[in-house]
């Protein structure tokens, strides 16, 4: 296929040997299959600020600080050196979070090389060498369920030990191999310490999970990890190994009935994007 503009540097740099083909277009990204040093890999192309439809980005962030002291005010001010700064962090998020939860045990795809919004990392693909389902696609028995959600509530777990919660998890940011899940799309990964919305974030990602799984295995429907991790965050007491129970016993709170509906838009939008994206993969391959 044609090369995509944003992608030529990458080629010119050696990086990438061919386009193979456009492996989907999302929220933040368009992401291509690609030829990369005998290897198959992908390229994931960020789209700019104007064109990301990621809704309320300013809250996801909070708290991520830049060393450089001048890019720090440009990017307070919102100078057009500002905005460019301002995309590179949000670029560079995600290759961090990649190499940091890599490093906690977690599953993610591993990064290459991050230049000039294209971030080249590794293909995840099943067992005959195809590009690997999103969980969203994958049907299971009650009993394999109950096993991944643990699996996914292990790495949610690991991030938070090192201060990092995905804040967009869901079964579409989810592969699934065939070792298990596998952690993706994570450049609005926000710090657990920094970010005033971090407990909402880990509690709606933990429960976009559980609503998922428990579709399978309904047990899991009544569990309140999300509840237990974040407390036992805040006491110190939270480690890798941890064994969760479920259940907490903690102050019921009245029910957020505006923040339930906004979520369901949020799914509903998510939905009609994900069957739109869908419909434009099959118009591709027409």
């Amino acid at each position: 296929m044609k090369t995509p503009k944003r992608i030529q540097p990458l080629i010119d740099e050696g990086l990438v040997d061919e386009v193979i083909s456009r492996l989907m277009s999302g929220k933040e990204a368009d992401v291509y299959v690609v030829r990369s040093d005998s290897e198959i890999r992908c390229a994931k192309v960020y789209k700019e600020a104007a064109q990301r439809s990621f809704k309320k980005a300013a809250q996801y962030q909070e708290g991520r600080k830049t060393r450089n002291s001048r890019r720090a005010r440009a990017m307070e001010k919102g100078s057009k050196f500002g905005r460019k700064q301002q995309e590179a962090t949000w670029h560079n998020a995600e290759v961090d979070a990649l190499y940091k939860l890599a490093d906690a045990g977690v599953r993610v795809p591993t990064p290459y090389a991050c230049i000039d919004g294209v971030l080249l990392m590794e293909l995840i693909t099943d067992e005959d060498g195809y590009v690997a389902p999103r969980l969203g696609e994958v049907t299971m028995s009650a009993e394999q369920a109950i096993e991944d959600h643990a699996v996914v509530i292990e790495y949610i777990v690991r991030m938070l030990c090192v201060g990092i919660v995905h804040g967009d998890l869901s079964e579409f940011n989810i592969l699934v191999d065939e070792y298990g899940p596998v952690i993706i799309d994570l450049p609005q990964a926000v710090d657990a310490a920094a970010n005033n919305n971090a407990e909402a974030m880990l509690a709606r990602d933990v429960n976009k999970i559980r609503s998922y799984y428990g579709q399978f295995a309904p047990e899991l429907l009544d569990t309140q990890y999300a509840k237990e991790m974040w407390a036992l965050y805040e006491e110190g007491d939270l480690h890798p190994d941890i064994e969760l129970t479920g259940h907490f016993d903690g102050p019921t709170e009245e029910a957020d009935v505006d923040a339930v509906l906004e979520e369901i838009k949020a799914v509903l939008a998510e939905e009609q994007e994900r069957q739109e994206r869908l419909k434009d993969d099959d118009e591709d391959d027409l």
